[in-house]
């Protein structure tokens, strides 16, 4: 039988794994067909019929278990996990991307990273993570006592940052890092990860491949 869902994109991607770690979580069977933007895969005629718009962001709250949008059930628990999930998205994401982005896709790229950009965002990231910090100290997990998509959307792009020379934003930070590494050994994190490696690694033998051609 095949899988129940079928998800199109590049793994390396954090909006692609993103998706992917719902489905882990909710032991739901998927079938990764893997693009590579490089190649222009998105542009496929046989894309452009699913996505017009020629994007591979995929959308993660309907590949969730429904405990990871309502918390513990109560309506104040489902309203902290949307307050979260936007805290991410207005305030988390933009630093975290800019200097997982000058740190890593730049130099992987050939470029030099513009040192000035990193120092700026490694600054606005630091005053974001005080205040999950702050949050962090009076309650397990961003939305209360139980995980929810308000943490696991943290997990793709924060993988990336942690690989960086500024991974002391976090580990400085007690209560922070313990939600870090709780979230990074989660069997689902670990899987998503796998996908992530195996993605770069096909990567980097076609730019190998090319650069020989």
């Amino acid at each position: 039988m095949p899988p129940a869902v079928k998800v199109y994109g590049w793994a390396m991607s954090p909006f692609v794994a993103r998706a992917l770690l719902c489905l882990e979580e909710a032991s739901v069977e998927y079938e990764l067909v893997a693009m590579n933007p490089e190649a222009g895969d998105h542009l496929r005629p046989d894309f452009l019929t699913r996505n017009p718009f020629a994007q591979s962001r995929a959308r993660s709250r309907g590949t969730c278990k429904p405990e990871l949008l309502a918390g513990d059930g109560s309506p104040e628990a489902a309203a902290m996990v949307d307050v979260w999930l936007e805290v991410e998205a207005q305030q988390h994401h933009a630093p975290t991307g800019a200097i997982m982005l000058q740190c890593i896709v730049v130099p992987l790229r050939g470029g030099v990273r513009d040192q000035a950009v990193v120092d700026e965002n490694v600054a606005k990231l630091r005053k974001v993570l005080e205040v999950y910090e702050a949050r962090l100290s009076t309650s397990r997990y961003l939305a209360g006592e139980s995980l929810t998509l308000a943490d696991l959307s943290h997990f793709p792009m924060m993988r990336y940052f942690m690989d960086t020379e500024y991974v002391a934003l976090v580990e400085e930070l007690p209560h922070v890092k313990a939600w870090w590494e709780e979230l990074k050994a989660r069997p689902a994190a670990r899987k998503v990860t796998e996908h992530g490696i195996q993605a770069a690694e096909r990567w980097a033998q076609e730019k190998g491949r090319a650069a020989v051609n």
